[in-house]
């Protein structure tokens, strides 16, 4: 059971520390590549949305229909699927909203820094903000891994390519204010890792209480979650750094390559 519940944890703290990987690019990096960027977003999205549909989706309906009959399976799916919606979108009501932390932001901005201690709020809010934001998709990937490690695996590295931005967004503003890149990196892999503490919580609440129906459950939710975030802010993310074709691009990239491997593996 170690065993099993290893490789879902490790899957969850490399996708949260992917937040430090966009804090060093903006220190060391010397301008933003927009096309590179855009591109990996619409990636990152295609392969949330083509997984939730076509596989975490399709899986909780086998499980949930066995479980509870046919009409019964599919209304516990569908209702299980908004409810992750619902949560999501719940979360994004509640952080704070004066500062959006998947606003594009470009390494450019790191050049001129004017010390601007009221920017050290909009750095810690934005961190909060995203470790909040972090903490479902934490319980995403460690859920989905432990019934699916290939599927956990996808789902890691499209989050890890969507916090890269997010370690940027937060790392400007601390630097900014105070100046000092191990300030800002050190808040920015601080925000990142929300992921594995919802992963552990998860671990300690319900794998306890894991039944078919639970995991069936958890899986829909899960669909419902990474579809919210995809369409809230991984698409809109992806075109804000004026790259349209170059992010639905990305999109179909992701689909493309999320359907191969589930056919190869």
């Amino acid at each position: 059971m170690e065993h099993d519940i290893l490789i879902p944890l490790l899957l969850t703290l490399g996708a949260g520390l992917a937040t430090g990987i966009g804090s060093a690019i903006a220190f060391f990096a010397r301008r933003t590549n927009k096309r590179l960027l855009s591109f990996s977003l619409g990636l990152s999205g295609g392969v949330m949305i083509y997984v939730s549909f076509v596989e975490l989706l399709q899986q909780a309906h086998v499980t949930l229909t066995a479980e509870w009959g046919a009409r019964s399976g599919e209304v516990v799916t569908v209702a299980s699927f908004f409810a992750g919606i619902l949560l999501i979108g719940i979360i994004d009501r509640l952080v704070p909203s004066f500062e959006n932390p998947h606003e594009a932001h470009m390494i450019e901005e790191m050049d001129k820094p004017t010390q601007n201690p009221k920017l050290m709020r909009m750095g810690v809010m934005t961190a909060l903000a995203i470790g909040i934001h972090n903490f479902p998709e934490g319980i995403a990937t460690f859920t989905t891994a432990v019934e699916n490690v290939n599927l956990g695996i996808a789902i890691a590295v499209a989050i890890a390519i969507h916090n890269i931005p997010e370690g940027i967004a937060v790392s400007i503003p601390v630097f900014y204010a105070t100046g000092d890149r191990k300030k800002a990196f050190k808040l920015s892999l601080l925000s990142g890792l929300a992921e594995p503490v919802g992963a552990i919580l998860a671990w300690l609440v319900l794998m306890p209480f894991m039944t078919p129906t639970l995991m069936g459950c958890i899986l829909a939710g899960v669909a419902g979650i990474m579809v919210f975030i995809s369409i809230d802010e991984l698409l809109p993310a992806a075109r804000e750094y004026g790259e349209a074709h170059t992010s639905i691009y990305g999109v179909v990239a992701g689909m493309a390559l999320m359907a191969v491997s589930l056919i190869l593996l």
